[in-house]
């Protein structure tokens, strides 16, 4: 008999938001089909007499009340008796989240793992854009001051990130080289991403959602008045959208690669019809916020595509 238990690892049921949150999204839809959810945060991961062990709880998500969970029991489970195991913690993308991934390495060949713990690993969500560089605005990786000045001359208008931050944060808008500034953004984060600004962000940006390497969904999100960033945990306000032809097809290029590197979901964005060079495999969020505003419920089809 199959054994019906998904795990999740994910930051405490407590931080999400029902209203938005896409773990919570996917964990409902399963519980519908009778399988119990196993849930432990990332700290609480260990090799235990050559097994791979959590710390954790079963627990049941309700939206219909107002504490939308209920943890039921408290368990140390070895996660090889899992169906499924869903790496769903936020980044940063640090050596806990990479040590995680070696970890959960060892039993990839007995439990499916979305997303392979290997594939979060090596596929740096901005440094794996480096690749289709081509449909991205002017974007360089770097941490060479003189390079940086040298953009920044050249493009008037620039957006600096991070490499390995999530979610909108640490980004931001420059229109002048400030030495002080990017020396001490470089020594905080190593290497960072430097693109052309693009005015048309006013308008908001695609995410487009690929599951098992097709295109399954996409939604735009606007940036709130005086603000830049399309991310909604900064404001923006997502509203429904369709890709046009060229948007496809860049789409479904990047979505046949991520399959052949064992990326089952992720989410991709645009602007302006320019790819923007963030690639979200570790925790791809957007399907609660898609079901809202369409009813196109792709948690449906997340557990149809993994034959749960």
């Amino acid at each position: 008999m199959t054994n019906k238990i998904v795990t999740i690892q994910g930051n405490h049921p407590a931080t999400l938001n029902p209203k938005t949150d896409t773990t919570l999204f996917l964990a409902n839809e399963i519980q519908k089909k009778k399988y119990k959810i196993f849930y432990y945060e990332p700290q609480d991961l260990s090799i235990i007499n050559s097994k791979v062990v959590a710390k954790g709880f079963f627990i049941k998500f309700n939206y219909n009340k107002k504490k939308f969970f209920e943890i039921s029991k408290k368990k140390k489970l070895i996660l090889s008796k899992s169906k499924f195991i869903l790496i769903r913690q936020d980044p940063p993308f640090d050596l806990q989240y990479i040590s995680n991934t070696y970890i959960l390495d060892m039993i990839k060949d007995n439990v499916k793992i979305i997303n392979n713990p290997g594939s979060v690993r090596n596929i740096s969500e901005k440094l794996y854009s480096a690749r289709y560089q081509k449909f991205m605005p002017n974007t360089i990786f770097s941490q060479d001051i003189d390079e940086i000045k040298k953009f920044i001359k050249k493009n008037k208008k620039i957006v600096i990130k991070p490499i390995y931050s999530f979610g909108g944060n640490d980004i931001h808008l420059l229109d002048k080289f400030d030495s002080k500034f990017i020396k001490k953004f470089i020594r905080k984060h190593h290497h960072i991403m430097c693109q052309k600004y693009l005015h048309e962000i006013s308008k908001g940006d695609k995410r487009v959602f690929l599951i098992n390497g097709k295109i399954k969904g996409v939604i735009s999100r606007i940036p709130k008045k005086g603000s830049f960033l399309s991310n909604m945990s900064k404001g923006a306000k997502p509203v429904n959208t369709t890709l046009n032809s060229y948007e496809k097809k860049v789409s479904k290029l990047i979505a046949k690669d991520l399959k052949k590197e064992k990326i089952f979901f992720a989410g991709i964005d645009f602007i302006d019809g320019k790819l923007n060079g963030d690639i979200n495999i570790t925790s791809p969020t957007g399907l609660k916020t898609l079901y809202d505003l369409s009813k196109i419920n792709l948690a449906k089809v997340f557990w149809k595509e993994l034959k749960a």
